[in-house]
């Protein structure tokens, strides 16, 4: 299916590996050319010449730290004219209320919660004025199952749910759409961190983290690539008439 992004430019922030680089790559694939942005330059600039050396399109990176907001307006100021947002970056720890102390909690928001608001409010008012433009914020399934022993994860997630459709409410009066992606486990170095977390809690074995994905949906975790498609999809005009809702990949 031609999901009709040739020619367009995309912004991808956590795009040097997992899910932020399936989708550079999806999106490449469709002809779009692409900004990945993340924190280590190397990563950065190995991933980008991968997504080069497979697709015949631009790829330009922007090494930065998101949770900073001068960063945040640098980042916007460098990427210049962009149809497409995809909010990807942020890594938020496991953890109960107990575990996960003040400077930990407000560090892992600073990216994940307030690192995707900045930058939507940073890459607004030009999507706005042009009177087009696609913001897809890959979020996490954690924000609608709100597990506790996850909890800065949950409520960061689901204050980002409530965020995107607000925003995705009132967007297409200046004809942007905003749309979400709520992954479940998907096979990235993200989940295993996580997965190792709750094996060394409920098993006593970090090591034993494969035995928790037998009972997943299928019997095994997403692919980064899955995820991907659906946010090439959402961000394409096959999906036009889509705004202010999350679409949750998580296999039942």
């Amino acid at each position: 299916m031609d999901l009709h992004l040739a020619g367009r430019r995309a912004l991808i922030t956590g795009g040097s590996k997992g899910i932020g680089r399936a989708v550079a790559e999806a999106l490449a694939g469709e002809g779009v050319d692409v900004i990945l942005v993340a924190r280590d330059a190397a990563v950065l600039a190995e991933a980008a010449q991968v997504v080069r050396a497979r697709r015949q399109v631009n790829v330009a990176t922007i090494p930065a730290d998101l949770s900073r907001e001068d960063e945040v307006v640098r980042v916007a100021r460098e990427a210049g004219e962009i149809d497409i947002l995809v909010n990807n970056a942020g890594a938020i720890p496991p953890g109960t209320l107990a575990a996960v102390d003040n400077d930990t909690w407000r560090r892992a928001w600073d990216l994940k919660v307030f690192g995707f608001i900045s930058l939507c409010r940073a890459v607004y008012p030009a999507m706005a004025a042009r009177g087009s433009g696609v913001i897809v914020n890959v979020i996490g399934a954690a924000g609608e199952k709100l597990p506790a022993n996850y909890i800065a994860g949950s409520a960061g997630n689901a204050a980002l749910m409530a965020f995107t459709k607000a925003l995705g409410r009132a967007s297409p009066a200046d004809g942007i759409r905003v749309v979400g992606v709520n992954p479940g486990s998907t096979a990235t170095q993200r989940m295993e961190m996580l997965l190792r977390h709750r094996a060394q809690e409920t098993l006593g074995d970090a090591a034993r983290w494969m035995e928790l994905c037998r009972d997943m949906p299928f019997g095994r975790p997403g692919k980064p690539e899955e995820i991907a498609d659906a946010v090439a999809f959402l961000a394409s005009p096959r999906s036009g008439y889509t705004t202010g809702t999350i679409l949750t990949v998580a296999g039942g």
